[in-house]
Formats: structure tokens, sequence, C-alpha cells
């Protein structure tokens, strides 16, 4: 557009900022920065491993989840495997199974809500090797408890590995993890650094599962991946829980907030435990892509989801006080905007 955008809502960042610790740790590190990070990730690993109750040898680090994601398809999706996800489920996964040959096959969300069962399901019909699921989800911020994941895994049909990408674990209530025995070699768990612990930019990811499955990674994962500055700052975040409790409460607020917002221009919006709100615009996908646009025009950055009837929503992530002001500004003159091109476009009344 030629400009900056006044509120950067769509990338669902943690604006609310690191750690003071994490910084003071990354600038500490910022001399040193002449070396090359530890390619065993030993720090880190180790204090994962305690966090966790579990080995070293369950953890992998690597440059967030999305590289992760990339390097697990590598090691297993060769010309025409099939894979399982749900239509309109994050996207990069699809991405890195496109990139190595692999065949996408799909199941529909229910009530916005991935489907455990429809994924298991489709599974075991196609003989997949992998199946993707987020909890919470992203992008529509629903989750399921720690029960009906614990169902999910137990179903996995042999020879079939479950990603169970829980970028946004660390926001969502108490009861949605579910405790597994990181052995358990039907089950790959995806964590991240980007979204409570406010590192995005920092790239640091990790896996916990199987110890044959996460030593397996060491075949493909690019050794020097990690940075000097990241390895710091992840690790100065994850010792700073208190850090990670005020967090937690700024979002809290951040989602009422949107919520508050979203029904004062008539609309509702979708339960969510993650740092993001679905906002259900009323119509369609045509719809909704108009209210994005305008928003967009109007200097506040957001997202929505791109496959129907998901579509019918924009996404709204947390941000400060001054960022949603912004947006509270800018909704209603882009909802009318919007229903004046949608009217003159499919004729309604």
């Amino acid at each position: 557009m030629g400009r900056a955008f006044s509120a950067r809502l769509g990338a669902n960042e943690n604006a609310f900022g690191p750690s003071p610790q994490a910084i003071a740790a990354m600038q500490a590190a910022a001399s040193d920065a002449w070396m090359y990070g530890d390619p065993e990730n030993h720090d880190l690993r180790q204090a994962l491993a305690l966090h966790h109750g579990c080995s070293p040898d369950h953890i992998i680090v690597g440059e967030g989840i999305d590289g992760l994601l990339g390097y697990i398809v590598r090691l297993i999706i060769g010309a025409g495997d099939r894979v399982v996800t749900s239509a309109g489920a994050y996207p990069t996964f699809n991405y890195h199974v496109t990139g190595f040959g692999g065949e996408i096959v799909t199941v529909p969300y229910t009530s916005d809500y991935e489907d455990p069962e429809r994924l298991i399901a489709k599974a075991r019909q196609t003989g997949a090797k992998l199946i993707y699921i987020a909890n919470p989800d992203n992008p529509m911020g629903t989750w399921h408890d720690a029960n009906t994941i614990g169902r999910m895994v137990d179903a996995v049909p042999d020879g079939t590995l479950l990603l169970l990408d829980e970028a946004y674990i660390d926001l969502a209530p108490d009861g949605t993890a579910p405790r597994i025995d990181p052995e358990d070699p039907r089950v790959l768990r995806f964590r991240t650094f980007s979204k409570a612990h406010g590192l995005a930019g920092a790239r640091v990811g990790y896996a916990i599962g199987n110890s044959a499955i996460i030593s397996a990674f060491d075949r493909v994962r690019n050794h020097f991946g990690m940075s000097k500055i990241g390895q710091a700052g992840a690790l100065a975040a994850l010792n700073d829980q208190a850090w990670l409790a005020h967090i937690r409460n700024e979002v809290a607020s951040a989602r009422d907030r949107i919520v508050q917002i979203a029904a004062q221009n008539g609309l509702s919006s979708v339960p969510s435990a993650t740092n993001f709100v679905a906002i259900d615009c009323g119509q369609d996908g045509d719809f909704a892509r108009k209210v994005l646009a305008g928003l967009v025009q109007q200097g506040v950055f957001v997202r929505m989801p791109f496959v129907s009837p998901q579509d019918r929503c924009v996404r709204i992530s947390a941000g400060r006080p001054s960022d949603l002001e912004l947006f509270e500004q800018a909704l209603p003159l882009t909802l009318d905007q919007a229903k004046t091109l949608w009217s003159g476009s499919t004729g309604a009344r």
C-alpha cells in the first residue's frame, strides 16, 4: 500500500512481547553471534525435558513448528503417500506435503471444530501415513479437551503417525493438553515459543515424541538452523513462568474485547482458546473478504479462513488496547461499505 499498517492484527503474534528476561538474554547473546548456535540445542533440550517430565531424547528443537513439520514430512512422505488433514486447516503442513509429492486427503470441519473421528476414519480408509490436527485450532480458535484428544491417539491406525500441533496450548484452558507417554510411537506433539512466549521472530519450536522418531530428525534437519540468540531467548522465556501467566491474562482480556467489539456491531464470535478470535461476519465468504479488504484499506491488518463455510469469518489477533481501539473504529465503516458492495453484487435487499 506504500504505507505501514496502523494495527497489526493478522499474524497471531504476541503483541505484548516476550519476557524481559528473554530480551535481556538475547541482548547478552548478541555479542556472541559470531559463533554458531549449539547444533544439539543441549541446554534448551535439557530444560524442556525437565519442564515436561521426560528425557532429552524425547525432544527435538527446530526453526519453529513450520520447520519441524517440513522435516517430519521429508522423513516420512514420498510420492503418492497419503496424509489426512482438515479442509481449511493450517496450510503450511499442506505445502510441505505437496513439496515432497504426497497426496492430501481432507475432511470437513464439524461446527467450526476439527473432527477427530472423521480424521481417524479417513486415515483408516486411505491408509494415510500422517494425520494432522491442531489443538487449539488455527484458523478457528476452537479446541477439544484432553480426553477427546486422548481417544484420538488411542484410535490412530497401525502404520500412521498423528501430528498434534499444540502451538496455542499455553493459552488454552486447563484440561486441554492430554497426558501422553512421550515414548508413544503413534503421536508427535509440536510446541512453539512463537505464540504465548512472544518469540515469533526468533523461530524456536520443538517436538515431543518417541525417541526413535526424534533421533531420525538428525538425518534431515539443519544442524545449525537455530541461532544462538534464539536459543538464549527461548531458554530464558521457558524459565519465566510468571511472565507467561501475565501474557495469558493479557490475551484473555484482549479476546474479551474483540468479542465485545463484534457484538457492538451485531456480529457473533467463535469461541477461542488462542490469541485470536474468529468473528462471524454473518454472510458468505465473498462478504467476509469485502470486510477484510475494507479493514486492510483502513490500515488494520487481519486475515481470514479460506475454505467455506469457515471463510464467513475474519480472524482478529489479540492486540494491545491501542490496536483494538483502531479495529473498533474501523469495523463499523468497513461493515457498512461491505454491505453496500455485497448488496450490489448479489441483488440482496
